[in-house]
């Protein structure tokens, strides 16, 4: 072997050490895998093909010049994914911390420059300081060239986020850009401003955990789609993730194979709805009768609980689901569960991916607290989601489609492609209770007997509202199924929307209420 050849492979084996092996086991120690080792869970077993092994930063400030590690903190490259390409980057700790330098920057740019070229997701794993210190505003700057990429490569090809240790300050900006933020419990975080920043200003005394984990933000503040127990379940999720997402916005998602016969009949959906109108059921058991095999990804599980988004396939295509949930707050819309909708129903129309509603919504939330914080705004979000979606778009409503909400949750009036309502549905302005006590007010005032003649009012206005038939007398509804007739029905459609082509009104961009 000749003394080239030896060098390189020298080059290289210190390239896989990173930070060495005292800080490979202290990344043990923590419960955590190393850059490298998180790929080798993450894609096809010998399928990385990595950029930038040999890359060092350039900076001589604060005696760096002695210390410039091959790789500079990050490895980069491409692999597949279920035999699909994707574009990776995995931030290493154990070199300075993961912190992001210009050469740091410099490979993550490259690689997601080349995943827009070859038009191919990219999986960001995040685990990292922040900014190089020492390196000053040109460590801003490289923060700055990665998030304009995330938002030109927004809606092109879907971007994941998975954060696997700390991402604090301007860190926390890239993976709030991309489509879907895994975390770890326990061992990951994001924060604008830590704890001693906080208590420094607020006096608020938090530890990392409440202020910023996974938990925290995939429950409270919304910011993960996914809180997840340990590292290598998190990589096996995103890597199930992909096999309902195309690798552009220019394909549409992969067909999966399925055993689970297309015409197979719900017949426990029957009798699911209970007797009284106000009392839940779990609209995830409606959910998982009807798509293959059982099989719901579900995103955004502990947020916003009122509304259910998530992945399915029928007959093997990929769909995504959006659900009012009656367990959860009656199924209303407020603020938080319209920008769940909204985001979700957005991501799946960029990428080709049709939608399936399942409606039993009341109304908005009223009340104070969500007028003063603009229910109106947040509410406006999930319309226009909505409206501009030009993808295959069909709904069942269940039970109740009431007011405002039944025009919002993908109504025949906004395009909705394929709408049918099951004999329970209730299609109506209001509920009974409300509209009695509008409508006949004087009525009751003088009646002798007032809660027999509310409850006379009562029926006469469910018999004549709170069923699915005017609606279908107008051509609002398609169709009024039984509930054992909603897999073959959805499937039915959807072979037939294969081919759907919509488009809307050129126009550089709408202005969708932020």
């Amino acid at each position: 072997m000749n003394t080239k050849t030896e060098r390189l492979q020298a080059l290289q084996a210190e390239a896989m050490l990173g930070g060495g092996q005292a800080r490979i086991d202290a990344q043990h120690a923590k419960g955590k895998l190393t850059a490298r080792e998180r790929l080798a869970v993450l894609l096809d077993e010998g399928s990385f093909q990595e950029l930038d092994m040999l890359a060092r930063h350039r900076s001589t400030r604060f005696g760096l010049e002695k210390q410039r590690p091959l790789g500079d903190g990050v490895v980069t490259g491409f692999g597949t994914i279920h035999g699909r390409t994707v574009c990776v980057f995995s931030q290493d700790f154990t070199v300075f911390g993961g912190s992001l330098s210009e050469v740091h920057a410099e490979k993550i740019c490259k690689i997601m420059d080349h995943a827009v070229k070859i038009g191919a997701p990219v999986i960001g794993l995040n685990d990292s300081g922040g900014a190089r210190i020492q390196e000053g505003v040109v460590s801003l700057g490289g923060y700055a060239d990665i998030f304009l990429r995330n938002t030109m490569a927004s809606g092109v090809v879907p971007q994941i986020s998975v954060v696997l240790g700390p991402c604090a300050g301007g860190a926390v900006y890239s993976p709030a850009l991309t489509d879907f933020i895994f975390m770890t419990k326990g061992t990951s975080y994001m924060f604008v401003t830590g704890p001693d920043v906080v208590k420094t200003v607020t006096h608020e005394e938090v530890t990392f955990e409440e202020l910023g984990g996974a938990d925290t933000h995939a429950e409270r503040s919304g910011v993960a789609h996914f809180a997840i127990d340990n590292e290598v379940e998190c990589l096996l999720a995103v890597r199930k993730m992909l096999t309902f997402l195309p690798m552009n916005n220019r394909e549409k998602a992969p067909l999966r194979p399925t055993t689970d016969p297309w015409n197979r009949p719900n017949t426990r959906l029957n009798h699911i709805i209970p007797a009284n109108p106000n009392q839940p059921y779990d609209i995830k058991d409606v959910i998982r009768d009807v798509v293959d095999e059982a099989d719901f990804m579900e995103v955004h599980e502990g947020y916003a609980t009122n509304i259910v988004v998530g992945f399915a396939t029928l007959d093997g295509m990929p769909v995504g689901i959006v659900a009012n949930q009656p367990a959860s707050l009656a199924g209303v819309l407020d603020i938080n569960s319209s920008i769940k909708g909204a985001r979700f129903v957005r991501f799946c129309d960029a990428f080709n991916i049709p939608l399936v509603v399942f409606e039993d919504v009341p109304g908005f939330l009223p009340g104070t607290d969500q007028e003063w914080r603009g229910i109106i705004r947040h509410g406006a979000k999930l319309l226009y989601a909505f409206c501009e979606a030009t993808v295959p778009k069909l709904t069942v409503i269940t039970r109740k489609a009431y007011g405002g909400a039944y025009d919002v949750m993908n109504s025949k009036h906004i395009r909705g492609d394929f709408n049918v309502a099951w004999p329970t549905a209730e299609i109506a302005v209001m509920g009974a209770k409300g509209a009695v006590e509008i409508l006949y007010r004087k009525d009751l005032d003088k009646a002798e007997n007032k809660e027999q003649r509310y409850q006379e009012l009562q029926d006469a206005y469910n018999e004549q509202f709170a069923n699915p038939y005017e609606a279908a007398e107008r051509g609002y509804i398609d169709a009024v199924i039984l509930p054992e007739q909603t897999r073959t029905t959805l499937i039915t459609a959807l072979r037939t929307l294969r081919t759907k082509v919509d488009t809307n009104p050129w126009k550089k961009h709408g202005n969708i209420p932020l």
